[in-house]
């Protein structure tokens, strides 16, 4: 079983354009039914690992300018997915 913890974004999303909101969330639903492993099959997503100082987390594209950072914790029972951070990537 997993569930997405989205309590550490919930003020920036207050920030970011609805159709990033709507992907996020997309996601989240797709974590919770299909499990993180299956969704990172998902290509639109492009799910990948980060290096350097962010080591242990991943992330996913919501657009060309933004992604999500998300990492995992896993408790006896329940796989969490803690988004960490939503913001505009510069590229």
């Amino acid at each position: 079983m997993e569930k997405v913890d989205l309590t550490e974004v919930k003020k920036q999303l207050r920030k970011v354009p609805e159709h990033i909101k709507v992907k996020l969330l997309s996601w989240a639903k797709a974590v919770e039914r299909d499990g993180i492993k299956e969704v990172r099959k998902k290509k639109g997503y492009h799910d990948e690992p980060l290096q350097g100082k962010r080591k242990g987390q991943r992330s996913i594209r919501l657009s060309l300018s933004y992604r999500a950072i998300y990492r995992e914790e896993k408790d006896k029972v329940i796989n969490l997915v803690i988004v960490e951070e939503v913001n505009k990537h510069d590229y």
